[in-house]
């Protein structure tokens, strides 16, 4: 899809990130670095949370990466850079998932990790639950047991709740990564919600872990 000159130039004035991705687009090898910088330990937790395994995580954030750069001569300030950034993420991690599916592998548990920070899963079972539980529970538990819930979830809805939740995104950017419309998101994030509830209210009822 064509970008107006107004629209570039918007992007460009507004996001940071435009202005240095511009700047990779013209081989400047220290505008790559600092976005790497900025966007690695996200990516890697985003890609984290789809996928269930770290060291696998930060494969595909290094694919995603690779393909900004190979893709740097044809990039357009159509959107904002994370926008961008997303959309080959979701693909990315799509085709890992399609590939793992035609070659099953033993599950592993998804663990906590520091990058995955407390905070923000803190915030996913707030917003999934309506109020935190009233029982006492170990920080790292209930992070490993949203993770685990996470999981219940279709590869869509946990895209969306992560890019809404991790990288504070809009309804309208997370659309543009996602290539649906807005309310198709907001649907998205809809049923994700309810589902998440049904995952967890039993662990915070009685401690049960979402199977």
């Amino acid at each position: 899809m064509a970008v107006s000159e107004s629209s570039a130039q918007r992007y460009q004035l507004q996001d940071p990130d435009v202005r240095l991705m511009l700047k990779v687009r013209d081989d400047d090898a220290a505008a790559f670095d600092e976005l790497m910088l900025r966007y690695q330990n996200r990516l890697v937790t985003v890609l984290e949370h789809l996928v269930g395994r770290r060291d696998q995580a930060e494969d595909l954030a290094q694919e995603v990466f690779l393909r900004v750069y190979r893709a740097r001569k044809r990039y357009v300030a159509g959107a904002k850079f994370s926008t961008w950034l997303y959309t080959i993420a979701n693909h990315v991690a799509a085709n890992a998932l399609r590939s793992r599916s035609r070659r099953p592998e033993v599950n592993i548990s998804a663990r906590a990790t520091e990058s995955g920070g407390f905070g923000t899963l803190d915030k996913i079972a707030v917003a999934a639950s309506g109020a935190m539980p009233t029982r006492q529970m170990d920080k790292a538990e209930l992070r490993d047991v949203v993770r685990e819930a996470m999981q219940g979830l279709s590869e869509r809805q946990r895209m969306a709740v992560l890019l809404n939740k991790f990288e504070d995104m809009s309804y309208a950017d997370i659309a543009s990564a996602m290539e649906l419309t807005p309310q198709a998101v907001k649907s998205l994030l809809s049923r994700a919600r309810v589902n998440l509830k049904e995952l967890l209210e039993p662990y915070f009822d009685d401690g049960t872990r979402p199977q």
